[in-house]
């Protein structure tokens, strides 16, 4: 069954993308046509074989879409579930427990990755949010004390103290208004 469904997968991979594992349901009662699920570097692909297994039914989730996976682990099997972020619950059920272990293991990492992901896009939507390049006024107002490098200085270990920008950009920055010390 895994050869047979690897089989079909195979054919709806896009470039670069890999089948990383395939999971296939094993019922305690006879089931001619199991569903499947596939892992591959870039989604999750769940195989479920319609009348007879004479056609199939695909359905498929970025990992960017992904939030969490879980597996629970009972007397005649496993069941694996996906969780989007877009609170969305999809369950699979009757997986060998070894299979399930090894699917969770490649999601955990999977997740790890999407995660740091998600947390660069929101810092990159942040800045952008608050207009984009970063702009420190170097120039001393002579009403405001607090308008000199110093102050600039201040402004510029803060926005990199709050991750709002990377460490090559505080350095950079930094350096600028030094030099015009």
């Amino acid at each position: 069954m895994v050869d047979k469904l690897l089989g079909k997968v195979t054919e709806l991979l896009t470039s670069n993308e890999e089948v990383q594992y395939i999971a296939v349901q094993k019922k305690p009662a006879i089931n001619i046509s199991p569903d499947g699920i596939a892992l591959t570097n870039k989604r999750i692909i769940l195989c479920k074989p319609k009348t007879f297994g004479l056609s199939m039914q695909f359905q498929d989730f970025l990992w960017k879409e992904v939030e969490d996976c879980h597996i629970n682990e009972g007397i005649m099997g496993s069941s694996f579930s996906i969780r989007t972020v877009k609170k969305r619950v999809i369950r699979m059920e009757y997986l060998p427990k070894q299979q399930s272990r090894l699917l969770y293991r490649f999601a955990q990492e999977k997740e790890e990755e999407m995660s740091e992901y998600r947390r660069q896009r929101e810092l990159e939507n942040s800045r952008a949010a608050a207009g984009g390049g970063i702009v420190v006024n170097t120039s001393k107002d002579s009403n405001n004390e607090e308008e000199g490098p110093m102050a600039s200085l201040k402004k510029l270990k803060s926005l990199f103290e709050n991750e709002l920008i990377t460490e090559e950009e505080f350095q950079t920055k930094r350096n600028e208004i030094i030099q015009k010390l």
